[in-house]
């Protein structure tokens, strides 16, 4: 945090710029989340604004122009540092600097290198105090997604699972097993909500023929893309993926030799991508899934699939759905893969 004063409605208002971020959850991606408080000098809101992608005017601008006149001499709180150039809309500082704002409190950088510290800078050039560090954290998570899209140029992967007590995903391999409540599964459709894909593997298509699909009924602005990693191109055409339309585009990352079915399958409405050596080869699937600018994906496969990712280092997230069951015997385990051979190899979770 920056040595400018802060004063006690900070963290209350900074709180509320990153609720009113939230609300844009679903409707942003591949750019990122951004709510804005504007207070006056007499400490009263008087505009808020939430980016909606569909909308394109920034929550800057929407505050601004809901406080008016009475934004003069007042303070903007804002979740991401407010950008600095033209893209689609001009930049964001302009309209604070216009506006009159005296004061402008953000937590955190944008990670664009286009955006990276120039927002603030010209805001500080201009005369504004400008207060970071506050609520650091939160800011973080709430754009972990887009975060992880430019610092690490690849997806954010969050990996869900529903298991029983005693770590099992089913009742076998080859039966389909509904572990989780009503409760749960709402829970499940809200992280699809946020995610732009959710990926699932050829034995989960098969026992399955899910349609993963986002049913939270909130709105989105582009479709939850399904993915299946399939080596052999197994996966049926007349399967719920495999009829896939604009609605629900299916895209299906098989092996380079693995085209015996692909025209039917492709007729179907579903995307076959044939990967160099095969779709285990989740680097080339997430380099692939990047240029498509799909900023997060939900991995909801078995075992296998989950292992090959948290192996693989590529797991940003974890959430496991506990059912009070006890199934034991062969059923499938949760984390298949080779295992940890020694405490100290096991992963470790943090910020819980």
């Amino acid at each position: 945090m920056d040595n400018t004063k802060v004063v006690s409605a900070d963290l209350e208002f900074s709180r509320r710029a990153l609720e009113l971020a939230r609300e844009g959850l679903g409707q942003v991606s591949p750019n990122p989340l951004v709510g804005c408080v504007v207070v006056s000098s007499a400490g009263e809101i008087v505009g808020e604004g939430t980016y909606v992608r569909s909308g394109i005017i920034h929550a800057e601008v929407i505050a601004l122009n809901q406080a008016g006149e009475k934004a003069r001499g007042g303070t903007a709180y804002v979740s991401l540092e407010p950008h600095n150039h033209h893209g689609r809309t001009p930049p964001c500082t302009d309209a604070l600097i216009s506006a009159g704002i005296k004061r402008v409190v953000s937590p955190i950088e944008d990670p664009n290198p286009l955006v990276s510290g120039r927002g603030f800078a010209r805001l500080r050039e201009a005369g504004i105090e400008v207060l970071t560090g506050i609520l650091e954290k939160e800011a973080i998570r709430v754009n972990e997604k887009f975060i992880c899209w430019h610092k690490r140029k690849r997806p954010f992967i969050h990996l869900k699972m529903a298991l029983s007590l005693d770590g099992r995903i089913s009742l076998s391999r080859n039966v389909s097993s509904r572990l989780s409540g009503n409760e749960a599964l709402a829970h499940v459709h809200s992280l699809r909500h946020e995610s732009d894909a959710i990926l699932i593997g050829a034995n989960t298509a098969a026992v399955d023929d899910p349609q993963l699909t986002d049913r939270s009924r909130r709105p989105r602005s582009r479709p939850l893309v399904r993915i299946v990693l399939d080596s052999k191109l197994r996966i049926s055409p007349n399967s719920n993926l495999a009829r896939a339309g604009d609605a629900s585009p299916t895209i299906i990352y098989t092996s380079e030799g693995a085209n015996s079915s692909a025209k039917k399958i492709r007729r179907s409405g579903a995307e076959v991508v044939p990967i160099p050596s095969g779709p285990r080869n989740l680097q080339a699937v997430i380099e692939d899934l990047y240029k498509r600018e799909i900023q997060s994906v939900l991995v909801e496969g078995g075992s296998e699939v989950a292992a090959a990712f948290l192996e693989a280092g590529l797991v940003d997230k974890i959430t496991f759905i506990y059912s009070p069951l006890v199934i034991g015997g062969a059923a499938p385990i949760a984390i298949g893969g080779k295992g940890a051979s020694s405490i100290l190899q096991a992963i470790r979770l943090r910020d819980l």
